[in-house]
């Protein structure tokens, strides 16, 4: 009955190099942003001295955008990799990212919230910037959707906080 049951035990810890292939897919979809990004910044080089202001504000909102959805992947795919599938090598490495070093699940969540949080307000504001030619419901809903990331972000730090708290008030009594 015991070598059945280390048998699963070492199955179902072996079953998290099921989300390998996930992560890389997302790193498929990295390359799909580094071609966009590439496409419009070909386009608004390209387009220089016959845009206005705000159209070269619009597609410099829409770089910046891309750059925060690229960072938000990284985060997923080298974060999520090191607290779910397998550590990472890199002890040393001149390039380790510094978040990596203390990197869990909490502060995976709230690094994702935050970029989430400034993902929407990149959209917000271009947005904002396009007012004249977006509804007024659709502004109102991109507002609403911001404000519950807000919250969101701001539960789950605090709960992480809670959670740290509990773990530390019980490291203290043993």
């Amino acid at each position: 009955m015991q070598k059945t049951v280390r048998t699963m035990e070492a199955f179902i810890f072996w079953s998290r190099w099921l989300q390998a292939p996930l992560y890389i897919g997302l790193i498929a979809a990295q390359g799909v942003y580094v071609y966009q990004f590439m496409h419009e910044l070909a386009h608004l080089i390209s387009k220089t001295g016959s845009l206005s202001e705000n159209e070269v504000m619009l597609i410099v909102l829409g770089l910046i955008d891309v750059v925060m959805i690229a960072n938000l992947l990284i985060m997923v795919i080298i974060g999520g990799y090191e607290t779910f599938v397998s550590r990472l090598d890199l002890e040393g490495h001149p390039d380790q990212p510094e978040w990596l070093s203390h990197v869990n699940a909490g502060v995976l969540k709230v690094k994702l919230a935050v970029a989430l949080i400034s993902i929407s307000s990149i959209h917000l504001l271009r947005t904002f910037i396009n007012a004249a030619q977006t509804e007024d419901r659709v502004v109102i809903a991109q507002i609403a959707i911001h404000a519950s990331f807000l919250i969101s972000a701001i539960a789950i730090a605090y709960t992480d906080k809670l959670m740290m708290q509990t773990m530390q008030a019980g490291k203290q009594h043993h």
